[in-house]
C-alpha cells in the first residue's frame, strides 16, 4: 500500500538518532520539488541541540515532540538569498512585498511537502507545526532569521514510536469543483460533513468541550476570532520586521 494512504502524525519517537546522510540525501532529493522560477525560494533550519530544542518549545506552546523529537526542522520563506544573488550580479531586486512572501512560502512549502513525503517512505515518523506562524518573531530571534526569511512551518521527525489511528477526510466530492466553483448548499454541507461528524471520537469531542456541534468545537475553543485576529496582528508586525510588509 502506498504509504500516503497510512501516514499519521506521529508525536512519540524512539530514542534512536536520525543518521544525518540520510537527512541529507531526503533534504537534497526533495530539491527536485516545483519552485518559483527555478528560484528555491526556500531555506531549513535543523534542530538537533537539546538547548536550542528548549528555547523553540515555548514558541510551539510547548507541544511536547518539539523536545521529544530527534530532529526538528523550521522551514522558511527565503528571498534573502535570490536577493543577495542579484544585488551582487549588478542587478535591482524587488523582492521586499507581499507578493514575494507567498511565492517564497509557496515555495517553501511545496519543499516542506516533499521532504514529508521521501521521509515517511523510509519509515519516519513526523508532525507538522501549524503553530509555527502563530508566534513568528519568537522562532526568528532564536534561529537569528535575517531580513526577507520568514518561518512558515516546523516538522519534527524521528523514528515512530507510536502508532496512532488515521485522522478521518472529507469525501473528494467535497473538495472538487468540475471547471467554476460550485458553492456549498445546506443540503451539500450536511452530506459532506455527516461521516465526520458520526465518528465516536468527534462526538466525544464534542461532549467534553460542551457544545452541541463540532463546529463549534472549532469556532468557540480551537480557533477563535479573538486568536485569529490577535495571531493576524502578530503575523503582520513579523512581516513587516522581515522586510516583507509595509
Amino acid at each position: 500500500m502506498k504509504t500516503i494512504l497510512t501516514r499519521r502524525s506521529i508525536r512519540k519517537y524512539q530514542s534512536r538518532e536520525v543518521d544525518n546522510q540520510l537527512l541529507q540525501r531526503l533534504l537534497t532529493e526533495a530539491e527536485r520539488t516545483q519552485t518559483m522560477g527555478n528560484l528555491q525560494l526556500y531555506s531549513v533550519i535543523i534542530t538537533r541541540d537539546e538547548a536550542m530544542k528548549e528555547q523553540l518549545a515555548p514558541a510551539h506552546f510547548n507541544q511536547p515532540m518539539v523536545k521529544g523529537a530527534p530532529v526538528v526542522l523550521t522551514f522558511c520563506a527565503d528571498f534573502r538569498r535570490t536577493t543577495l544573488w542579484a544585488e551582487h550580479r549588478k542587478a535591482s531586486p524587488g523582492y521586499d512585498n507581499m507578493l514575494s512572501f507567498l511565492n517564497a512560502a509557496t515555495d517553501a512549502l511545496l519543499y516542506c511537502q516533499t521532504f514529508c513525503n521521501l521521509a515517511e517512505e523510509e519509515g519516519l515518523g513526523l508532525c507538522y507545526l501549524g503553530t509555527t506562524v502563530y508566534m513568528p518573531e519568537t522562532i526568528i530571534d532564536i534561529l537569528k532569521l535575517p531580513r526577507l526569511v520568514f518561518p512558515v512551518a516546523t516538522i519534527t521527525v524521528g523514528w515512530p514510536d507510536e502508532q496512532p489511528p488515521l485522522s478521518d477526510r472529507l469525501p473528494l466530492e467535497s473538495i472538487i469543483h468540475q471547471e467554476t466553483y460550485e458553492d456549498y448548499t445546506p443540503e451539500r454541507i450536511d452530506r459532506f460533513y455527516a461521516e465526520k461528524e458520526a465518528l465516536p471520537e468527534n462526538q466525544e469531542f464534542v461532549r467534553i468541550n460542551n457544545k452541541e456541534t463540532l463546529a463549534q468545537v472549532f469556532t468557540d475553543c480551537r480557533y477563535t476570532r479573538r486568536d485569529n485576529e490577535a495571531l493576524s496582528a502578530t503575523l503582520i508586525k513579523a512581516l513587516k520586521r522581515q522586510g516583507f510588509y509595509e
